[in-house]
């Protein structure tokens, strides 16, 4: 082996598509040491991938630490199956992750304890497990470079996907060698209503860097976005009727809510027709934003709508049997999960009413399902049999990921661009998007990310693929 060669590290991807987001890391040195460490720990959610998430294809026990970029679920679900099967290291993410992490932890517990009971098999991990993983976190402040060990350091920086979302800069380091260095994007996005997002430092923008850059929408342009949300929800309440909007809990709940604010503010927007939030851990997190210190902008604090009623399981039934024109705020965003389990069910076959999905729907999931169910045909939720007369729309407005153009910029950058692993996205997309980059962007090498391969890398970008041998 080539002298450039004894100091590399090996990147795999454990997840095929979007969700499920975890990658393996294994730095190799000269002397015969080898690291491992992951990036991410997430749940999946499309249907197909939904086997793998009882175990990893690897032993937790030997993983050293873990990185985590952002406080959602398919990116930090299975750190208590993590904990479970052996892990014992630290798990880093920025502070506001730390303090939001337990609340999402637990929800996740609750949800899969009865789905494993729906299913009549066992819990992937106990409530035991959750406690014992959140006191692994360590909460790290923004831009400050942290040591992992005596080779590996770090360094989060802002992103807009959602508060406390941060890129991670990772710098592997030998005496003797020049620094391999990856930049992990997780869900990247540039802008945030509610905190500001400054550039990358131009001292990370020069360095000879891997890129690890998410796809989610990496065949639309910003350009192709059409607003339609407001639109959407004057039309059906201006005609009696009920618009419930499909939020996630952390992030997009939060901005819908200030959306409708600025409409009742513009007039737009009757503060006589009643808004109702329904979803605990929204609650959460809402709380969070208005209490909590997690960096937001003082003008953002007050984001709340007027006529704002928060829903929970006592008051709920007078919800869902009121025929009167309302706004109903609720989770889960994609449909599967939480009060849209009730809503759904009893809201789809009514006819003036108005479903709006308004972040991605992963393939499996209800609303998914409702997308490609046309008006007038029956659709199954659980057990329940219904006929789709309830108008279903879905909004790319408020995505948290930015879209292939803004990608596109970001990757333009850096100056130094050794090697872009493309990798978060659906098969066709990161496919598209690759392609992209190496038109447009042009660095040394570009890579698509799934389970079949992993990349041997060093400071000059690519030593080669190889396959993972996962099943």
């Amino acid at each position: 082996m080539g002298s450039k060669e004894r100091f590399y590290v090996d990147i795999m991807a454990v997840h095929p598509e979007v969700t499920g987001s975890l990658f393996m890391i294994i730095p190799k040195y000269p002397d015969g040491e080898t690291s491992r460490f992951i990036v991410d720990c997430g749940l999946f959610q499309e249907r197909e991938y939904s086997k793998l998430n009882e175990d990893f294809p690897f032993d937790a026990s030997k993983i050293e630490f873990c990185l985590i970029t952002h406080n959602h679920v398919d990116h930090t679900g299975r750190l208590p199956l993590l904990f479970k099967k052996g892990f014992r290291g630290n798990i880093y993410s920025t502070s506001a992750t730390a303090t939001m992490a337990p609340l999402a932890l637990y929800d996740s517990y609750k949800v899969l304890k009865d789905v494993s009971k729906r299913n009549y098999v066992n819990e992937l991990y106990s409530q035991a497990d959750v406690s014992n993983t959140i006191k692994l976190f360590k909460g790290c402040p923004f831009s400050e470079t942290i040591q992992l060990n005596n080779r590996i350091q770090a360094t989060f920086f802002k992103n807009g996907h959602l508060i406390g979302a941060a890129l991670i800069l990772v710098q592997i380091s030998y005496p003797g060698y020049e620094d391999i260095n990856l930049l992990f994007t997780g869900d990247y996005n540039k802008n945030n209503m509610f905190f500001d997002v400054p550039e990358l430092p131009t001292w990370v923008r020069e360095l000879p860097i891997i890129v690890i850059q998410e796809s989610t929408y990496g065949t639309m342009d910003s350009t192709e976005m059409s607003k339609t949300f407001d639109d959407n929800i004057i039309r059906c309440t201006s005609n009696e009727g009920t618009a419930i909007s499909m939020v996630f809990s952390l992030g997009r709940a939060q901005e819908i809510l200030y959306v409708l604010k600025c409409m009742q503010e513009d007039g737009r927007l009757s503060k006589e027709i009643p808004i109702y939030f329904d979803g605990k851990l929204a609650h959460q997190y809402t709380n969070l934003y208005l209490k909590g210190d997690l960096g937001i902008n003082d003008q953002m604090k007050n984001f709340l709508p007027e006529n704002l009623e928060m829903v929970d399981r006592g008051s709920r039934k007078e919800v869902l049997e009121s025929l009167a024109t309302k706004i109903i705020v609720t989770t889960s965003g994609m449909g599967t999960y939480g009060p849209a389990q009730l809503y759904i069910p009893e809201y789809i076959s009514r006819k003036n009413c108005l479903i709006l999905f308004t972040g991605y729907t992963a393939e499996g999931t209800l609303g998914n399902r409702l997308k490609s169910t046309e008006k007038g045909d029956v659709v199954n939720i659980g057990s329940i049999i219904r006929k789709k007369n309830a108008d279903v729309v879905y909004t790319t407005e408020f995505s948290a990921h930015a879209k292939a153009d803004e990608m596109i910029e970001f990757l333009k950058g850096f100056s130094d661009l050794k090697l872009v692993l493309v990798n978060h996205g659906e098969k066709e997309t990161k496919l598209q998007f690759a392609k992209r980059v190496v038109k447009e962007v042009d660095p040394k090498m570009v890579g698509i990310m799934d389970r079949e391969y992993f990349f041997r890398v060093n400071r000059y970008g690519l030593i080669r693929q190889m396959s993972t041998k996962f099943d």
